[in-house]
């Protein structure tokens, strides 16, 4: 009955997207009923009685409810745990295609494992996509004698894994899998020359876990698979000339610093140093894009927030997981300018050979759903992507943590100091404490902070990742202080008193339970949300609380505090309503312009999905059949007869297939290639014809479509022409000498469509700057343009340089020694990369 009323209660407060529990909450009845009959079972018997119900039609209700009720039996005899109620519920609402919000702690796992097993034993084959390889492994691993026990084979997939682990893998009834792995293995199918070489099998089931964050947050992100083409250095007379140009005298940040351009006298200084040359000829297109590459590389990377340098590499950093993104890389010889700029050797270039959204990627299940602690927040966005419903599953036992309200500061330094101090406040009881931090950076600072004041700590960010399990599993023990980036996104159970509960647990629940401190706003409340879910898990205590300062990058890129007049107390700290308000738009702003983009790369990506869909139709004719073979005895007659005659036909068909695949494939290339760059120019086209007359997507369409129109035609064409002249034996084709090669090597990465801003960007960008006011010597900085003389409180008012906080003066500490005070410093003005840039 409470659980109903809940239920009912819950569906007055959500927002639209959220489903009627109450069909669901009928059946879990019945499977409370049913679980009677199945408790006298040997496993035996359960495994048969189980295999029983196997069918390729899918379970019918009746068939659910006994599933699900032989489902929790094997879960309390095989790992121990008896599933909630609100378990069974989250199971049913997956077996119908929801994304279901279960709260940290409340047993996602399981529930996600017996749908799972219930779409395995209707016939299906099921992906539980997964956001990491270590939540894939753990969970398989986890779960597997729940599985064992039900008769469901099971496997997992990490970026470790041999193609014939995969291929192995694929064939389980139910894989965990990294969402990104199973994109890149769809890429590297799709360029196979022998269909044995494919390693996954058609997508049926996807069952996504953290929904939230891989449906809607690393949905526009595309999966891009690069093959080596070239080592592509960056010349040393480049880099070091752009290391000598000024904040706000040579380039320019635009507003949000999400794109660096040179400015005239930039442009004219670069000219001068290269020996008179004029940049925007032809003959230097080349130059001028290492220029252009080389000075984002050097003002918008950062050190420890976007990349870390290790092993003599450059490894980058998923901001989303705070962790490091093995084997993948940046385009575009941004990869090599920022080789260049930390000194190490540089890697080998290459170009995109296929690529695919996330989105579109999960589309291409026959069924979705998925489980998250924060779904109903992106509801709408649910149903309008992916056309699925949410169903929220109230916890087990009622939420009472304590989220106090966040404590916002005028600059960084006053925070930092506020943070500290009230981590030692918190310490000194023994509570047990997370903090969540944005970045490797500042995860550091803060520990070194920490470290200055007596408290000890351990760190969890990118740089010691592979220790999370230990580090995570013991951040509920009293006196323990747990610093992590990104916290968010780490999916792991936090229990007070360890990970076996043993290490004074009740003294944890006495202290009040964990803690967890943010160190900043993230650009979403929902994650600010997930990072507070961490405490409070299946009815303990605990407790939240967010540091914000107005001088916070998601404040100083996503609102306008111009004309306000903050009025701190003396620690700095912020409680006015105004100033409040600025803080909840920008975050709102933040969400929004994300959403957007989600919008944006989706419509751009949905013709090149359904060209890419035509060409894939043929390849596969070509690949599984004999389309070659035939297509070059009518085109090249006399040739293919007299090679079939002299080496026989099955070399003549497997030189055929292999020939008009390279050409099928070069032909897409070249066509990404083309998309690509009209993409990154289509702006300028529609203002050129008035951006009311000519949208850039209706533009982008249509020349798209008329570079498809004849590709295909033209890729038999080509390699007929091939085929006459190839060099083909006994021992079948050379592929070197007939003009044919295969890319050497390949890699995967997950970027953004345009590392580097649209045009649009870089125009208004270039608008903006020529509005500002005319500054005479000093050059803007971002936060001093947010904050005038008359916009400081009374007590920061004429106060010289040296004596204002340090985010509100220029500082140039970070510039080379032989640059410091030439122009302001960029460190404030760089970019998180989340918006405009996104790398796994």
């Amino acid at each position: 009955m409470a659980l109903k009323i809940a239920s009912r209660f819950r569906r007055l407060l959500q927002r639209p997207g959220s489903i009627d529990l109450g069909p669901y909450e009928r059946l879990t009845q019945l499977v409370s009923e049913a679980e009677e009959s199945v408790t006298s079972l040997t496993d035996e018997e359960l495994t048969e009685a189980v295999g029983e119900l196997r069918t390729t039609g899918g379970l019918h209700e009746d068939e659910q409810i006994e599933f699900l009720a032989l489902a929790r039996e094997a879960g309390h005899r095989a790992i121990g745990e008896r599933a909630f109620d609100g378990q069974v519920v989250g199971a049913l609402a997956m077996l119908q295609g929801r994304v279901v919000e279960m709260a940290t702690g409340e047993g996602k796992t399981l529930a996600g494992a017996f749908a799972a097993a219930g779409y395995a034993i209707g016939g299906r084959k099921v992906h539980v996509l997964a956001v990491n390889d270590y939540l894939a492994r753990r969970d398989a691993e986890w779960m597997g004698p729940v599985y064992e026990l039900l008769g469901v084979t099971v496997a997992h997939i990490g970026q470790a894994s041999t193609p014939e682990e995969r291929r192995t893998a694929y064939q389980a009834e139910v894989c965990y899998v990294p969402v990104s792995e199973v994109g890149f293995d769809i890429l590297r199918d799709r360029l196979v020359t022998d269909v044995a070489d494919r390693v996954t099998v058609t997508p049926d089931v996807a069952l996504v876990d953290e929904a939230d964050s891989v449906l809607i947050d690393e949905a526009r992100v595309p999966l891009v698979l690069a093959g080596a083409t070239r080592t592509e250095e960056l010349d040393d007379d480049v880099v070091q000339l752009v290391r000598t140009l000024r904040a706000g005298v040579d380039y320019e940040i635009d507003g949000d610093g999400r794109t660096v351009a040179l400015t005239d006298k930039g442009t004219d200084k670069v000219e001068e140093t290269l020996g008179g040359i004029n940049l925007y000829e032809d003959d230097n297109l080349d130059r001028l894009t290492q220029i252009n590459v080389a000075l984002h590389a050097e003002v918008l990377l950062r050190k420890d927030v976007d990349y870390l340098v290790r092993d003599g590499k450059v490894s980058l950093i998923n901001n989303n997981r705070g962790r490091i993104a093995k084997l993948q890389r940046w385009p575009d010889g941004l990869q090599a300018a920022v080789e260049a700029k930390e000194a190490v050797p540089v890697s080998d270039s290459g170009e995109v050979l296929d690529s695919i959204t996330v989105q579109a990627l999960v589309m291409g299940y026959k069924t979705l759903c998925g489980m998250t602690g924060t779904a109903v927040v992106v509801g709408e966005s649910l149903q309008e992507f992916y056309d699925v419903e949410v169903a929220v599953v109230p916890p087990n036992k009622p939420n009472i943590r304590i989220d106090d309200p966040d404590r916002l500061y005028l600059t960084v330094e006053q925070k930092n100091a506020a943070l500290v101090e009230h981590i030692a406040e918190v310490h000194e009881t023994g509570r047990p404490i997370l903090i969540g931090t944005h970045s490797v950076e500042e995860s550091e600072q803060l520990s070194d902070r920490l470290e200055a004041a007596g408290i000890p700590h351990v760190v969890l960010n990118a740089k010691n990742d592979a220790e999370e399990a230990a580090i995570i599993a013991e951040a509920g023990v009293p006196g323990t202080v747990t610093v992590s980036t990104q916290m968010a996104g780490r999916g792991t159970d936090i229990r007070l008193g360890g990970r076996d509960e043993s290490h004074d647990k009740e003294k944890a629940l006495e202290l009040g339970g964990l803690y967890v401190i943010g160190t900043g706003l993230h650009a979403s409340r929902r994650l600010d949300d997930q990072l507070r879910g961490r405490a409070g898990r299946q009815g303990d205590p605990g407790g939240s609380l967010f540091f914000a300062s107005l001088a916070d990058e998601l404040v100083t890129r996503y609102s306008v505090s111009s004309g306000l007049r903050p009025n701190p107390d003396k620690t700095g700290r912020l409680t006015d309503r105004k100033s409040i308000g600025v803080l909840e738009h920008a975050q709102r702003v933040a969400d929004g312009a994300n959403a957007e983009l989600h919008r944006t790369t989706w419509q751009y990506h949905r013709l090149t999905g359904q060209q890419r869909a035509i060409l894939l139709d043929t390849r596969e004719k070509v690949l599984a059949d004999d389309l070659a073979a035939t297509e070059f005895a009518a085109r090249a007659k006399e040739r293919y007869d007299e090679l079939v005659e002299e080496l026989g036909e099955d070399v003549v068909k497997d030189a055929a297939r292999r020939i008009a695949l390279h050409h099928l494939d070069r032909r897409w290339t070249d066509h990404l290639a083309y998309l690509a760059d009209l993409r990154e120019g289509i702006h300028l086209r529609s203002l050129a014809g008035g951006i009311v007359h000519l949208k850039p997507i209706d533009e982008f369409n249509k020349s798209a479509i008329a570079s498809f129109d004849t590709l295909i035609a033209d890729a038999w064409t080509d390699a007929a022409e091939t085929f006459k002249t190839a060099e083909i034996t006994a021992d079948g084709l050379d592929e070197g000498a007939s003009g044919v090669p295969r890319p050497t090597a390949t890699w995967t990465y997950l970027v953004n469509d345009n590392p580097f801003g649209t045009e649009a960007d870089r125009i208004l960008g270039r608008l903006r700057n020529a509005i500002k006011p005319e500054s005479g010597a000093e050059p803007e900085e971002i936060l001093p343009e947010e904050f005038d003389q008359d916009d400081l409180p009374e007590e920061l008012r004429d106060l010289d340089d040296e004596d204002l906080p340090e985010e509100l003066r220029a500082t140039d500490d970070d510039q080379p020694e032989d640059l410091r005070g030439a122009g302001d410093d960029t460190d404030d003005a760089d970019a998180d990369p989340d918006t405009d840039r996104k790398k796994k």
